[in-house]
């Protein structure tokens, strides 16, 4: 239905405002070389940040997710949707197939926009402070590395991200539901908002640590090339690398400031999309009882 792609849309906006600082700061602290250390922990690099780049600094690359998150969403709670409409039932495992399939399509949209944010978040920045802005902003990112690298470079890190969205998403909705039911979310409870604030971040957060150790591999590959050098040969190398280098506790670099962000910013995205529904439905039931003329007794 088009209900779901518009509140897709709506949710995405709610999300991306909501959510960039932290994802910002989860980039650095992944992709900073272990042997010259930036950034001491998250708030450290928030710090930083802020003290050296203005508040300003946090939203860089902002453009890449505000334009392709809107629509991201929009393809995910659609596809969703309609995939739970032609399942039948519902039921917590269709919940789970529906989200998975809809992590995975939107991995099309999902993978070029977060190698231009990436490449905007880390442009000018740490060792590579001195070097000249390559970017001018994420669509330029984009068609300069079409141009240099062809299609190929622009889905760089399409398997990682694959293996990180499909059973992340899966749980995604499969949590969401779980607990909107076991709290009783209904339009009428005058404690709906906090409730559903409460589902959409408890969501995310289990969304993130199903896969978390895939975000770090995503980030790395797509980070890598900075200064025309390539250290990764695919994501088999890149975690030999990583692991080998630094230990596995490089798999959970950054969850600390993924995880403080992906309570608010699920939560904004999922009581947006809800309430949305919601209020355009009953609408909709209002405007059927209206054509339905009155009720003889």
């Amino acid at each position: 239905m088009a209900l779901d792609f518009v509140a897709g849309c709506l949710g995405g906006v709610a999300g991306v405002l909501v959510g960039h600082p932290f994802d910002t700061v989860k980039v650095r602290l992944q992709v900073q070389n272990p042997e010259k250390i930036i950034y001491r922990g998250t708030f450290h690099c928030f710090q930083s940040i802020i003290k050296q780049e203005s508040v300003f600094g946090l939203y860089k690359g902002i453009g890449s997710p505000m334009m392709g998150l809107t629509f991201i969403n929009a393809i995910v709670f659609g596809v969703q949707g309609n995939t739970m409409r032609a399942l039948g039932q519902d039921t917590p495992l269709n919940q789970f197939l529906a989200g998975a399939a809809a992590g995975a399509i939107q991995c099309v949209i999902c993978c070029p926009m977060e190698l231009a944010k990436t490449k905007m978040q880390l442009q000018g920045t740490g060792e590579y402070k001195s070097k000249s802005k390559l970017y001018r902003n994420s669509p330029d990112c984009l068609i300069k590395i079409y141009h240099k690298e062809g299609i190929r470079g622009v889905n760089r890190g399409m398997l990682a991200t694959l293996l990180r969205e499909t059973p992340a998403f899966g749980f995604y909705f499969l949590t969401y539901d779980i607990l909107t039911r076991s709290l009783g979310c209904e339009p009428e409870d005058n404690y709906i908002i906090p409730k559903l604030l409460f589902a959409g971040g408890m969501s995310g957060i289990t969304s993130w640590l199903s896969t978390y150790p895939f975000d770090v591999i995503k980030s790395r590959i797509q980070a890598d090339g900075r200064g025309g050098v390539h250290k990764y040969n695919g994501m088999v190398d890149c975690v030999r690398q990583s692991y080998r280098k630094e230990g596995w506790r490089v798999f959970t670099r950054g969850l600390t400031s993924t995880l403080l962000r992906a309570f608010p910013v699920n939560a904004a995205t999922f009581a947006s999309v809800t309430l949305f529904l919601m209020y355009m439905r009953a609408g909709e039931e209002n405007l059927e009882e209206c054509k339905a003329g009155p009720t003889i007794q």
